[in-house]
């Protein structure tokens, strides 16, 4: 049985591991930085333990739930800002998920950090020398905070607590993707990161500004996310609150989720983001900052599903998503890129889900994508290990060179295409089933279908490209023959060390195996459906009495399903290995304006640069803040000084020195008071 001080230890435990690296090894043990990976890992691993014990926990609460109720932080007459716990089957699933993966992570990142004998001094592990040699403990106390603030986001009981991590793991997505800030496009793109991501956070406070003023006045605390989801609802029936206000809630954390979860329109950062250390991709894709928005929707799911105009924008944006981003995934060269596309891609499955009410099926496959997804980003971090680059065309041949990395990879391709039996396949199988099954043949949830079921084509196509010209053929070079690439030395190739190959087999075993556990075909013990439905829906039912869908496995659909996503790896196999006449530099020469503009992403970013702030920003918003600065702001300002130094010169004059002036002055003040007072009366 868990209890609610081991609860809170999941949090404060990682959060002390930032603190005695940031604070005590960083500045007075650097050159013992070496001790700053174990710290975390330890920290991390305690965390995961106890994560897996409150999933044991909440799942056996017929409940399915722990209520410990809120603390109160600060009373100011009526107001009441209350801290704690909301613990139910949504936290549980995500706490194991943030901790395993970032323990996987973390052990990895060990491995990865440290400079290879081969490599240079200043080489991408070590960074210049202002950036301190080695830089593990800042790393890792980067790390530490990132997953610290990712597991008070899920803890959170009440809004005011989530947004404070909302911001913080903002904050630490920031710090780790320009962690080797001495590049220029580090830098760029962490800020781009921050900048792009403010834009979703501003709409998400503003909904929270919102709710605040149209429920304070309430008797229950509006601010506890558990009497938002029970009673909010309730009171637009009431006619308490509107129909139109529980939609600009609604819409405005959904503006939120967009920014954090990269969703179209405002896509832009993720690609960029792939500047930070290949481990933080890894955390950042599969447990911690673009999950944040799917969790948001899902935290307040009971408020989206009572709002159909707001369901049906999460639909048309997830299905929009989901293909938008597989078509960039297709020609990208660099193998982080296309990774990062994939999340967009299968983040765009999740809110298509949650769009149209499969509440189960989209928190599932969030479960299953972390798996695969992390283990992808290890792999590709292994082969830049080895080759030095990241740049597709400059790999190959590494099937026999790192055959660890090379099945570990292949089996997260296939879960991620979705090929039976692995973990994917079930999980976006249910996210199809139920877009399929939720709608009429004209309908927004059937245009969703439709556009996931494509993207099924594309996202096995593009994994399969990026296996073939990563590991087979002849080597291409590595970093020797990329002009691009950083200092790295001569190319080594040889199977990663053992830190990280270790993250790698472990995070297949689930790739495998957790899809089929959860959702058996035939009966080995574990109730059909357990983890999805009877734990994650029932409890949504007992506490806010709110309706997902669900329907049964569906033998054709998977079969159409699993057919298509074979035809994309077929078509890879035939593009890249076999066919030359299906070539992709023929292919690239009948269809090249299609792929310039696939390979310019859309010109998304020149677009933003152009209009956004070019025109919009600069000439228009900056420009008009200027002028108010000069012609209305400085005016006063001057205005104002000009009157102290004017009015001073006139009243100086009145100071002679004369006393017989100031008692004259006295006596004529007198008089006039006494005057007011006498004919006043």
């Amino acid at each position: 049985m868990i209890t609610e001080q081991l609860v809170w230890a999941i949090f404060f435990i990682p959060l002390a591991s930032f603190c005695i690296l940031a604070l005590v090894v960083r500045p007075f043990f650097n050159s013992k930085s070496h001790f700053s990976g174990p710290i975390a890992v330890i920290s991390i691993g305690i965390s995961f333990i106890l994560s897996v014990m409150t999933l044991v926990t909440v799942a056996s609460n017929k409940n399915h739930g722990q209520d410990w109720g809120t603390h109160s932080w600060l009373e100011i007459g009526d107001f009441h800002f209350t801290v704690g716990i909301l613990l139910d089957p949504l936290t549980a699933i995500m706490l194991v998920v943030v901790t395993g993966v970032s323990l996987m992570v973390q052990i990895y990142s060990m491995g990865y950090m440290k400079p290879s004998s081969h490599e240079p001094e200043n080489n991408e592990h070590h960074g210049p020398e202002e950036l301190g040699n080695p830089v593990y403990a800042r790393y890792f106390a980067y790390m530490s905070l990132f997953t610290a603030s990712m597991l008070g986001l899920v803890m959170a009981a009440n809004v005011v607590q989530m947004f404070v991590f909302w911001e913080l793991v903002g904050l630490c997505s920031y710090l780790l993707i320009g962690f080797w800030f001495h590049r220029p496009a580090a830098a760029a793109a962490a800020k781009k990161a921050f900048i792009v991501t403010r834009v979703g956070d501003f709409g998400f406070l503003i909904a929270l500004m919102y709710l605040f003023f149209k429920t304070f006045t309430q008797s229950e605390n509006y601010l506890e996310i558990h009497v938002i989801n029970a009673n909010l609802p309730g009171l637009v029936e009431a006619g308490v609150i509107t129909g139109g206000a529980l939609t600009l809630i609604a819409l405005g954390m959904f503006i939120g989720a967009i920014g954090k979860s990269g969703q179209f329109p405002l896509h832009t950062w993720l690609p960029d983001a792939m500047e930070g250390p290949t481990p933080v991709s890894a955390l950042i894709h599969a447990a911690t900052m673009v999950t944040a928005g799917v969790f948001l929707v899902a935290r307040f799911f009971p408020i989206f599903e009572h709002s159909a105009d707001t369901m049906m924008i999460v639909t048309i944006i997830g299905g929009v998503t989901a293909i938008f981003a597989a078509t960039m995934g297709l020609v990208s060269n660099d193998i982080k890129r296309v990774l990062a596309y994939s999340t967009v891609s299968q983040l765009g499955y999740m809110m298509l889900a949650l769009g149209v009410g499969a509440y189960g099926p989209a928190i599932f496959h969030l479960f299953t994508h972390a798996f695969f997804k992390a283990l992808l980003f290890l792999g590709s971090g292994s082969v830049n290990h080895a080759t030095g680059t990241f740049d597709m065309r400059y790999m190959g041949g590494l099937r026999k060179k790192m055959p660890i990395t090379y099945i570990t990879f292949l089996i997260g391709s296939l879960s991620l295409a979705g090929i039976f039996p692995l973990a994917g396949f079930w999980s976006k199988d249910e996210i199809l089933l139920n877009a399929f099954k939720d709608g009429d043949v004209i309908s927004i949830s059937m245009m969703g279908f439709l556009l996931a079921i494509i993207a099924v084509f594309m996202t096995a196509f593009y994994m399969f490209r990026a296996l073939f010209m990563t590991f087979e053929g002849d080597f291409r070079g590595g970093s020797e023959k990329d002009p691009e690439a950083q200092a790295h030395g001569p190319v080594h190739l040889a199977e990663s060390p053992f830190p990280m190959v270790l993250p790698m087999i472990i995070l297949a075993v689930p790739a495998v195996i957790i899809g089929f556990l959860v959702n058996p075909i035939v009966n080995i013990g574990i109730p059909k459906h357990w983890f999805t439905y009877e734990f994650l829906g029932k409890a949504l039912d007992y506490n806010y009495h709110v309706h997902t869908a669900h329907h049964q496995f569906d033998l054709l659909l998977a079969i159409v399903s699993l057919s298509i996503a074979l035809l994309g790896i077929l078509l890879a196999w035939a593009m890249y290995k076999r066919n030359p006449y299906l070539a992709p530099s023929t292919l690239g020469r009948v269809s090249g304006p299609i792929y310039t503009l696939l390979l310019n992403k859309y010109y998304f970013d020149e677009a933003y640069e152009r209009f956004i702030t070019g025109k919009i920003y600069y000439r228009g918003i900056a420009q008009i803040s200027d002028w108010l600065d000069r012609n209305i702001v400085d005016r006063i300002v001057n205005i104002v000084g000009w009157l102290g130094a004017n009015f001073g010169s006139l009243i100086r004059e009145l100071q002679t020195g004369q006393t017989q002036m100031y008692a004259t002055v006295t006596s004529v003040g007198i008089i006039i008071i006494a005057a007011i007072y006498i004919f006043g009366m």
